[in-house]
């Protein structure tokens, strides 16, 4: 401590995947600076605009920090015992009524960035037993997920760039420059380009829209939206035509695939992306040339053939031998691993569906893109809900259609900090304490990054004696629901609920083969270094036989749709209509970052981007306000001209559109922009996964006003 009282601290930043290490000087209970830790040894002092917005979360005054329920139009505090039991009423009291599926629970993002969310939060979903349950795993990675469990016998076995030693880095519709990362926690992205130029290497993009990634890239390809899966594809195609695969002894089915996408060449893909046959051949020999990383993100997830998308580039490691490899596309080896203590299962499909379509479960877990559905009808699946660090109405499809189903259900539950688009429907909200009140420990993020370290974040302030952290919350909630079932929980159950997230994890590291605890970190600012990632193939392969097949038939089922789907693409890209894309931006995070003015002000973010081009093509004018129509809704925004996407392809961000009833978030809801969602079809998922399609929305844009379709 200083003579003025200032102290220094060292904390996780946790609104990203990043998970960067900061510095935070505090006096009391004021924040006097946060900057980027420099000592960390994964973040290496990198801070982006959201972690200094970290203090303006915890003044908020629209957060809630204590329980409310709904009287009529307002809002009401209540005690926490009482908001607990009324919590369990709602949602036992559907159960009993209609069953034990009719109530659903929706899992955000944020989830993963809480370690008492992952320690004890998924009980809830457990001990209501119901088959409906969703997350925003399914809205934007379901498919990454999939191809792991098929190809590597586990959905966790993800693989990353390892960008600190490669040669070649080639990124397929993923933004780090923006988003520091995504199932890559890469913090400092820009710095670590720097280093891989250093070395004499160089980076490739693929994307419809000339990114702040692609910007900086050394070679940028525009690509068609829904047509990545023919040229990552044409990629394999050419490595198998001349012979320039090199397979790992464990690796099977060469033939098999060189058989499966033998009318996958360059051309065929030329003929639909718009990316050259020439540019393709090249691409690939560079890649088969070693130290070569491929990763592809949300552009291809999120897409009508994401799964074949995440499959072609699995193959393309595998059979060049850059799977597993340095240089290559790697696994860490964490201090706690997830996947060898067998906290996260290994994944399965198919063991339920949905009521109305039938979608299959993967994991436990239904598409989201079905919950409206299942709420609709005269005997509808669903009547309640409980949502948890979630906000559905604005990151799934359709969100509009399942507001209106929210506002019907006979329960709704919610474990959040803000009155937003979804929680505004609920009978109930039980707020959990903010990122700076809370201890972390990042369970998922340090399986996912480009380093192997550790890091414990204490709490940066206590909590409020009216507040309770996530995991507190979901151990009351799932005793009540227990107590109004008559039931007692197993012993082993009550007492990995009443164990803090702490002492769970300190248990977790202490029986590590790393030799750590939670003294010893929160010692160690920054945490400590464990090194750069190994080869850890075939010994941490989850196949049955530990060798990795290259053509399980539930990925290669998407190959038949996408050939049936090729003369309608092929005439696609030869008209003149729009399709619309997402984008991310660095100062926004997905739907809940937009009422801190530290993010928002400047010059706005939200129009939609559209190509001189197109603009003069249908007569619209340069800041003008448009109707942009897609088949299921239609949206009015201000549009801007903009070269940085390719012809024909407009883009809208993500999480605008706040301005809803019941709303309190004062200053999101006065940030312009529209819910993009809106514009997207539940009905249309990807093949084989489910995962929602937000990227390749036909679309129709005309001034606003006139008449369009």
């Amino acid at each position: 401590m200083t003579t003025d009282g200032t102290t220094t601290r060292h904390i996780t930043c946790v609104l990203c995947e990043a998970s960067c290490g900061l510095e935070v000087q505090v006096c009391g209970p004021e924040i006097v600076s946060i900057k980027g830790h420099a000592q960390d040894p994964l973040s290496r002092g990198h801070i982006c605009p959201k972690g200094v917005a970290l203090q303006d979360l915890h003044t908020d005054p629209d957060r809630l920090r204590r329980p409310v329920k709904r009287v009529g139009d307002e809002w009401v505090e209540i005690e926490w015992p009482e908001a607990i039991e009324l919590a369990a009423e709602l949602l036992a009291g559907v159960q009993e009524r209609h069953g034990r599926d009719a109530v659903a629970t929706y899992l955000g993002n944020p989830n993963v960035h809480s370690v008492g969310a992952l320690t004890h939060g998924t009980a809830i979903p457990r001990v209501l037993g119901s088959k409906h349950v969703f997350s925003a795993t399914s809205v934007d990675q379901l498919p990454h997920h999939l191809v792991a469990w098929a190809m590597y016998g586990h959905q966790f076995l993800l693989p990353i760039p390892d960008i600190d030693r490669t040669r070649l880095l080639v990124l397929v519709g993923t933004n780090p420059m923006a988003s520091n990362g995504s199932l890559w926690t890469v913090p400092d992205f820009p710095g670590r380009l720097r280093e891989l130029r250093s070395r004499g290497g160089r980076l490739v993009v693929l994307d419809p829209r000339r990114t702040e990634t692609a910007a900086v890239a050394d070679e940028h390809h525009f690509v068609r939206p829904g047509t990545d899966a023919t040229v990552l594809l044409a990629l394999v195609h050419v490595v198998l035509a001349e012979g320039l695969a090199r397979p790992a002894a464990h690796v099977d089915g060469l033939e098999d695939l060189r058989i499966a996408i033998a009318d996958f060449t360059p051309e065929l893909a030329e003929s639909v992306s718009g990316v050259t046959a020439q540019a393709i051949r090249e691409l690939a020999r560079d890649v088969a040339a070693g130290e070569a990383a491929v990763h592809g993100r949300m552009g291809v997830s999120t897409q009508e053939f994401g799964v074949v998308c995440q499959w072609a580039i699995q193959c393309l490691m595998a059979i060049t031998g850059n799977l597993d490899q340095p240089g290559g596309t790697m696994f860490t080896s964490p201090a706690i691993d997830i996947i060898e203590r067998g906290l996260v299962g290994r994944g399965h499909r198919g063991r339920t569906s949905s009521a109305v379509r039938g979608l299959p479960e993967f994991g436990g877990e239904l598409p989201v893109s079905v919950l409206a559905e299942e709420m609709e009808g005269p005997t509808p699946a669903i009547r309640g809900l409980i949502t948890m660090a979630g906000n559905p109405v604005s990151s799934t499809p359709a969100g509009s259609r399942l507001a209106d189903r929210l506002a019907d259900l006979e329960a709704v539950v919610a474990i959040d900090p803000y009155i937003n688009e979804t929680t505004r429907h609920a009978h109930v909200i039980l707020p959990p304490t903010g990122p700076l009140e809370r201890d972390h420990y990042d369970l998922i993020f340090h399986t996912l990054a480009v380093r192997n370290t550790a890091r414990w974040s204490s709490a940066l302030f206590p909590r409020g004696e009216d507040q309770r952290h996530d995991w507190e919350i979901a151990r009351d909630l799932v005793l009540a629901l227990a107590r109004r079932r008559g039931k007692r929980l197993p012993n082993k159950q009550r007492v990995r609920l009443a164990a803090s997230p702490r002492l769970s994890i300190d248990v977790l590291l202490r029986t590590s083969r790393r030799g750590l605890s939670v003294r010893k970190l929160a010692r160690t600012p920054g945490g400590v270094d464990l090194g750069p990632l190994e080869p850890r193939f075939p010994d941490r392969l989850r196949t049955d036989n530990h060798r990795i097949a290259l053509t399980p038939s539930v990925l290669t089922s998407g190959l038949s749709a996408l050939r049936g789907r090729l003369p309608e693409l092929r005439a696609a890209a030869a008209s003149d209509d729009l399709l619309l894309i997402g984008r991310r931006h660095q100062r926004d995070n997905n739907s809940w970052m937009h009422n801190t003015t530290r993010l928002t002000r400047g010059r706005p973010r939200h129009q939609l981007l559209m190509h001189p081009d197109d603009l003069a093509a249908r007569g619209v004018t340069d800041g003008s306000l448009v109707t942009v129509t897609s088949e299921v809704s239609s949206l009015r925004v201000e549009v801007r001209s903009s070269d940085e996407v390719m012809r024909g392809v407009v883009s809208l961000p993500h999480g605008y559109g706040h301005r809803r009833p019941g709303v309190r978030l004062a200053n999101a809801i006065e940030v312009p922009g529209v819910t993009m969602n809106d514009l997207t079809d539940p009905a249309r998922v990807e093949g084989v996964s489910g995962n929602a399609v937000l990227n390749g929305i036909p679309v129709v844009v005309s001034p606003a006003g006139s008449a369009s379709r």
